[in-house]
């Protein structure tokens, strides 16, 4: 009788423990400076704050499938990768030029002599979380700092994950407020939201090449093997490949295989946004970023906006990423609906 009770409860608890990991749900690891999300309880990404990435991230990022879209390096590094732009990991948010400090290039490769020219998004603490069958939620505090720690912007971000058939649709909403007299985001390149994805995403290319950065620093990017690399960018304009690139639009995708998935990746702007719709900066090489306050080399010098903000101002920047697994890509029309139903939030 007394093992039959056991029996009993044991398979009540497995029950309740299934049916706690149905749907979205969070897994806090403090000491690994991470949180976790899941759905019925696989992995799908993380909330990531390490000291060695200079600012917070989503990595890896990953389809319902189970796979991963984002690249490995510097953290975890892939056979076949390539090793260029260490400060390009999974899914993140900053700028080249904050009152002069690059918080886009900064990263671990950087000299110790040159560190006092970057700056760093420093998490702070967890303000909410919430993993409920529907969504999970987390919501952030950061700060924009220099290499001495004093706090330019507090940045809030709220992290929404959501489940569309089999699409996860991350929305980032991020407020920044300037805590020193001016901020000046100088009109740049490199920002704002970028990903970056798995080699077999990357656009097949057989040119090496090489990018510099505000500071002068070269990183070589390599011709390399082509085979299994798939990806290929289309805008909401229609343009395709690295004509994408400098052009404006709502929102853009990156269609590709992958370990033998049709994969898309689409980044979805906000009417609200600064510089709304936003200039891609998607590159063949792997790098997705929409940036909207870097508009004067997109549009060869006809355009210029150095953003500020005083002290006490506000800015918030919304995004939503959709990361489709499947049989087919995600077409236009459905990026388009995605789209208007993210243009209905705040």
């Amino acid at each position: 009788m007394k093992k039959l009770v056991f029996l009993l409860c044991l398979a009540v608890c497995i029950t309740h423990a299934a049916l706690a990991q149905k749907g979205f749900s969070l897994n806090d690891k403090p000491a690994s400076k991470k949180m976790e999300v899941l759905y019925d309880g696989k992995f799908l990404t993380a909330y990531c704050y390490f000291d060695s990435t200079e600012k917070p991230v989503l990595f890896p990022l990953k389809t319902f499938s189970g796979n991963t879209i984002t690249r490995g390096y510097p953290v975890a590094p892939r056979a076949g990768e390539r090793t260029d732009h260490p400060h390009h990991l999974g899914l993140w948010m900053n700028y080249e030029s904050v009152n002069g400090l690059d918080f886009w290039n900064n990263s671990t490769a950087i000299a110790a002599e040159k560190k006092s020219h970057y700056g760093s998004i420093r998490h702070q603490k967890i303000l909410a979380s919430e993993g409920k069958k529907d969504k999970a939620v987390i919501e952030a505090l950061s700060h924009w700092v220099n290499m001495e720690g004093q706090v330019l912007l507090e940045e809030k971000t709220r992290f929404v994950f959501t489940k569309k058939d089999n699409d996860l649709i991350i929305d980032r909403i991020a407020t920044l407020e300037a805590k020193v007299p001016e901020v000046i985001f100088k009109d740049i390149k490199d920002g704002m939201l970028g990903v970056r994805v798995a080699r077999q995403l990357e656009m097949p290319s057989n040119q090496a090449d090489k990018f510099v950065d505000a500071h002068g620093n070269v990183t070589p990017v390599s011709k390399m093997d082509n085979d299994g690399v798939t990806g290929m960018y289309t805008s909401q304009k229609g343009l395709k490949g690295d004509a994408v690139w400098g052009t404006r639009a709502s929102w853009a995708v990156l269609n590709g295989k992958k370990d033998g998935e049709t994969v898309s990746l689409a980044i979805i702007d906000h009417p609200k946004n600064v510089g709304y719709p936003t200039y891609w900066h998607a590159r063949g090489y792997g790098l997705f970023a929409a940036n909207p306050l870097g508009q004067k080399i997109f549009s060869n010098g006809k355009e210029e906006l150095n953003f500020s903000l005083k002290q006490g101002e506000q800015a918030t920047f919304r995004y939503r990423v959709v990361i489709h697994g499947g049989d087919a890509e995600l077409t236009a029309t459905q990026i388009d609906r995605y789209a208007a139903d993210f243009a209905k939030t705040k």
